[in-house]
């Protein structure tokens, strides 16, 4: 990428050179009968020739959160949790989480990580045990749910309200395009849509904790960074988990 751009750059300076040199010679010799016809020659090359434009450099967006209550000490705590449906997926788990802390879950496929978010998010009850929270928890499940009947616009006045119609210009909805999606109904937006959808509707709530699980699969490349910006971003400004 970076040697394409310095050509395009190299081969834009020698052409606008160029194109500098021609009009000259054109306006220095156009009027005069003895160099008009090279004059009006130039002038055609200058008129067929193809311009080379340079992209315009992205900016990179900038995200500005509300400022949510500083909770408390602990973010969440667990008592003897066993995670799982039919059958346990993890022993007896008892952990806490502090303010400020960062937590990833790693592991393979199946070993109960969407399980055990789901459960912090109050999406799920666990097999055995308890959790306490005291806190508010934004969560942006793995998969997201198209069936929605309705657009986009009203699944973010349902699911976001306290930003309201601001939210389409503001430092979350620019970044994510979300314009782009404002009258498509849920239920017809590709993998990527949705996944933009349902991340910059989390990062719009003003919650302690947010809980993303794999929020940038159907994602280009792009689009990661700017989740990545606004993930990060939305834990220093907050001093959230």
């Amino acid at each position: 990428y970076a040697m394409k751009k310095a050509q395009l750059e190299a081969a834009y300076n020698k052409q606008q050179k160029e194109i500098a040199d021609l009009k000259d010679f054109v306006a220095r010799n156009k009027a005069r009968v003895a160099t008009r016809n090279m004059a009006m020659s130039r002038q055609k090359k200058l008129d067929k020739m193809d311009v080379i434009e340079l992209a315009g450099e992205k900016p990179k967006p900038e995200f500005y959160f509300k400022e949510a209550r500083t909770p408390s000490r602990y973010i969440f705590q667990t008592t003897d949790l066993v995670i799982g449906y039919d059958e346990p997926l993890s022993k007896p788990l008892n952990l806490e989480m502090e303010r400020g802390q960062k937590i990833v879950l790693t592991g393979s496929n199946g070993i109960g990580k969407t399980t055990f978010a789901k459960i912090l998010a109050g999406e799920e009850k666990p097999s055995e045990g308890e959790i306490l929270e005291k806190v508010e928890i934004a969560y942006k499940p793995q998969y997201i749910v198209s069936d929605f009947d309705g657009t986009a616009q009203e699944y973010l006045f349902e699911n976001a309200p306290t930003f309201g119609t601001n939210i389409f210009n503001s430092e979350i909805g620019k970044p994510f395009a979300l314009n782009d999606l404002l009258d498509k109904k849920v239920k017809n937006l590709s993998g990527g849509e949705l996944q933009r959808l349902a991340v910059a509707t989390t990062l719009s709530q003003d919650a302690d904790i947010y809980l993303f699980d794999e929020p940038t699969a159907f994602l280009d490349v792009e689009q990661r960074l700017i989740a990545a910006r606004a993930i990060r971003k939305i834990v220093e400004s907050k001093n959230a988990a």
